[in-house]
């Protein structure tokens, strides 16, 4: 199977740049995964297609401000670390720092006028380089002072509320990227659908940059995917597993939850409460255990997201939903436009 059979034209102009001031508001392209047939909604009319028993997976994961700026301690020259994974060592990180080339071993970074410091101290997959910080007091309440949104490369205009790249029911910091499809619910409209007798289970998967590394080898069962952690705990586990039971469907918010409840789950479907890493890659041919529907963002050309959503509901029904969405000009990407896979 080949990269290029998951490409489509997207004008720029359709990558959104910034969240809408109604979470809801956005679209939704109703896509029936057995027909190939779409609908245009709105966001808040999700709860249309969602029946009293059934169970929604979301991810309370929450995004850290991961991206610093600071001065080389040696020469003041301008550095940027991003934040990727904590080590066992709770003062070590996996970093991206840039200019990558003079971010040797040894090399030292500070932060806020010395409010943090860093040292480099490994380099490892990648280039990637091994960080201790330096601090006094609360590590994450120095850089939410300190630190910026790791926004996708492709949104180039600020982030005006921190917040806005934030779920609503983000609870558990650890995430490099925020799982987008959750950006659309508001309490408002979680509570409604609660209140249709549809149960809410929660999990936390931490989203790492690896999610959205482009796939560059031709033949996608080349590429490799970086490892995440993820955690469901024994009450959450129950009232996904019961909803099943009951004759309810499991429907996931986002590739994230997607990919927890595969990775866990058994050949009937059933979650244990489990908590680990992950470096599943789910592409067509893959056979489902645990989702029956997905909440998603429009992804981008030829990346592990795509491939996922069409191992769901078809390569070409995807493809023709993707190019449908572009005539109708839906917004993609992070702050963009919803679809739901039935």
């Amino acid at each position: 199977m080949k990269k290029s059979d998951f490409y489509f034209e997207l004008p720029e102009e359709l990558i959104a740049q910034t969240p809408l001031k109604d979470r809801s508001a956005s679209r939704l392209l109703v896509l029936d995964k057995k027909t190939g047939a779409v609908e245009h909604r709105i966001f808040k009319d999700i709860t249309d297609y969602l029946n009293a028993g059934d169970c929604l997976v979301i991810n309370e994961t929450k995004v850290l401000p991961a991206r610093l700026i600071g001065e080389r301690e040696d020469t003041g020259t301008r550095v940027e670390i991003l934040l990727l994974k904590r080590l066992t060592d709770q003062n070590c990180w996996e970093c991206i720092v840039y200019p990558g080339k003079k971010a040797r071993i040894g090399k030292r970074v500070v932060f806020g006028g010395g409010l943090l410091k860093a040292e480099v101290i490994d380099i490892v997959e990648e280039g990637n380089r091994i960080v201790r910080f330096e601090y006094d007091g609360i590590f994450e309440e120095i850089l939410d002072k300190l630190g910026q949104m790791p926004l996708p490369p492709y949104i180039k205009e600020k982030l005006e509320d921190k917040d806005r790249y934030q779920t609503v029911y983000a609870k558990n910091n650890g995430s490099a990227a925020a799982p987008t499809a959750g950006l659309h619910f508001t309490p408002e409209l979680l509570k409604k659908i609660e209140d249709k007798g549809v149960k809410i289970a929660r999990l936390t998967l931490h989203v790492g940059l690896g999610t959205f590394r482009p796939v560059k080898e031709d033949d996608i069962l080349d590429h490799k995917m970086h490892s995440e952690y993820y955690c469901i705990e024994p009450e959450q586990a129950d009232i996904i597993n019961n909803a099943r039971k009951n004759g309810g469907r499991v429907i996931a918010v986002g590739t994230t939850s997607t990919r927890t409840l595969e990775s866990v789950a058994d050949e009937n479907g059933f979650i244990p409460a489990k908590s680990g890493w992950t470096d599943i890659f789910i592409y067509p041919g893959y056979k489902f255990k645990a989702i029956d529907c997905l909440i998603t963002n429009f992804h981008l050309p030829e990346s592990t997201l795509i491939m996922l959503v069409s191992a769901l509901a078809g390569r070409e029904n995807v493809l023709d939903a993707y190019k449908a969405a572009v005539e109708e000009k839906y917004r993609f990407f992070s702050f963009g436009d919803a679809m739901f896979i039935d």
